[in-house]
């Protein structure tokens, strides 16, 4: 049984990738474990790729990336809805 969440954040450190990574510090809960990544990092860009990500901001809960993040960018709802801010 894993005991944490695992939250990667997407980042290229614009003003709403921030307003994102806030997002999702205030809904998290303590079973979640977030990580933010710097999109100018080559080594970010390359997973980034892998798991879909077109544009930023981007949330990934548990190596899969949140449906609310594949279109228009972050919501709340969805990414409830993906896990973020519920006890493992």
């Amino acid at each position: 049984m894993k005991s944490k969440r695992k939250i990667e954040i997407f980042s290229a450190g614009c003003a709403v990738c921030e307003e994102t990574i806030e997002l999702v510090k205030r809904i998290a809960c303590p079973s979640c474990e977030i990580s933010v990544e710097d999109m100018k990092d080559a080594r970010v860009i390359k997973r980034a790729r892998k798991l879909g990500i077109r544009s930023v901001p981007a949330v990934v809960v548990d190596g899969r990336l949140a449906d609310c993040c594949a279109g228009r960018g972050p919501e709340e709802q969805k990414l409830r809805s993906a896990g973020l801010g519920q006890p493992v």
